[in-house]
């Protein structure tokens, strides 16, 4: 399984900007509202993570 984190910085100005990474598919977006609850949302951008299949599933299978 992949690691999922959140990485958050807060800005000297007292912004925040996080990034979600490990996380697939619209599941990020779950993960965002939480987020978003704690104040303005100015610019929200995708990453390459969330155009990747949630569903997609890699099998190597080795011979004996």
């Amino acid at each position: 399984m992949q690691s999922q984190e959140i990485e958050i910085s807060i800005l000297p100005d007292g912004r925040v900007e996080y990034t979600i990474k490990g996380v697939k598919g619209a599941a990020c977006e779950n993960i965002s509202a939480l987020l978003e609850q704690m104040g303005k949302v100015e610019k929200a951008e995708r990453t390459g993570e969330y155009f990747e299949d949630d569903t997609h599933v890699d099998i190597t299978v080795t011979g004996v």
